[in-house]
């Protein structure tokens, strides 16, 4: 296959994966959370909350593949040592930034460090930064920091 060809054909293949996924999980938190409902004869606000325990839910089979993939997924994917990495570089980018801006408010544009007062320095700063994009945040800490880096 070409490449544009192999790509729209993944892109494909993706879609109906996902599909397939949401239409799994859909139809069977429905299918059970109705067959709980029904077995217990639940036929009120009041009565759902006088059961005691969850009602709607996946199906037990379901809830187990479920955790399956949440393990697979936090040992092979969220713990694996790559991710580690970048999680550490983007809390030191973070750090450094904030401490930053912290001890030279005059680092920010004008319009940010114009809106601090004694209270609120940690807050503007803050929001500052959690508005940033990851290109500009890294951006940003190599404009501070970089002394190669035009300012």
């Amino acid at each position: 296959m070409s490449g544009a060809c192999e790509d729209r054909f993944n892109d494909i293949v993706r879609h109906r994966f996902i599909r397939w996924v949401v239409n799994t999980l859909v139809t069977d938190f429905v299918t059970t959370t109705d067959k709980r409902l029904r077995e217990l004869k639940i036929d009120s606000v009041q009565a759902l909350r006088a059961v005691g325990k969850p009602v709607v839910a996946f199906s037990d089979e379901l809830d187990r593949k479920n955790r399956v993939l949440r393990d697979f997924l936090m040992e092979n994917f969220y713990r694996h040592y790559r991710v580690s990495r970048m999680a550490a570089k983007a809390e030191r980018v973070l750090e450094d930034m904030f401490t930053a801006y912290m001890k030279s408010p005059r680092l920010l544009p004008k319009k940010v460090w114009q809106q601090m007062d004694d209270g609120n320095r940690a807050r503007v700063v803050c929001d500052y930064i959690a508005g940033m994009t990851d290109r500009f945040a890294l951006q940003e800490h190599q404009r501070l920091f970089d002394p190669g880096t035009p300012v």
